[in-house]
Order: C-alpha cells, then structure tokens, then sequence
C-alpha cells in the first residue's frame, strides 16, 4: 500500500483533478481584457458524479493543491502498478493450476 506524507494541516494531502488557468473577459469596456489580454484566475477542475467542477483558487493556495494533485497522481500510477503485478500473478497462478490438470 502506497503512504504519503502528511502536508501541514491546513493543507490538502491528496487531490484529484487538474490545476488550470481560467481566462475571461469581465465584460467592462475600459478595462485591459476587452481589447486584449483577458483576466487569468488559477482552478481546480475535478468530476464530482460525472460532472465537471471548478475551484477557483487564490495564487497563495496553487503550490499547496498542485503539490496534493501531483501527490494524487502518484498514489493512483502506484496503485495501479500493484494492482497490475496483483492481477499478473493471479493469472499466472490460474494458467498454471490449468496446465496441471487441476481443473477449475
């Protein structure tokens, strides 16, 4: 089984999603976005039940949720290696018990 770190406490210790960069207009006629470069805000996206959210992140909290993403990430990649190795072996043990007669 795969341990993580423990991050200080008010910091999350695993994350699923991404980290994005939402780009908008605000819609204000004189201000930079409406001839050019839009506002850019840091997120999280993640599914929730099949369904696409957003959190809207301030630049203090981006190291923290990409360090936790990043972490997620890799207990997943972990976790599906063991499983694979786990499922490899079965199969092995299975095809060999056939090979002897074993049956079932």
């Amino acid at each position: 089984m795969v341990r993580l770190a423990r991050p200080p406490r008010d910091e999350p210790r695993v994350l699923p999603g991404s980290l994005i960069t939402l780009r908008r207009k605000c819609g204000k006629a004189g201000c930079r976005c409406a001839s050019g470069d839009p506002h850019e805000s840091p997120a999280l996206s993640y599914s929730v039940a099949g369904r696409t959210k957003m959190l809207t992140l301030s630049p203090e909290e981006v190291p923290a949720v990409a360090a936790a993403v990043a972490r997620y990430r890799s207990a997943v990649k972990a976790l599906e290696a063991e499983s694979r190795a786990e499922l490899d072996a079965l199969v092995a043990r299975v095809q060999a018990r056939r090979n002897a007669g074993g049956g079932r």
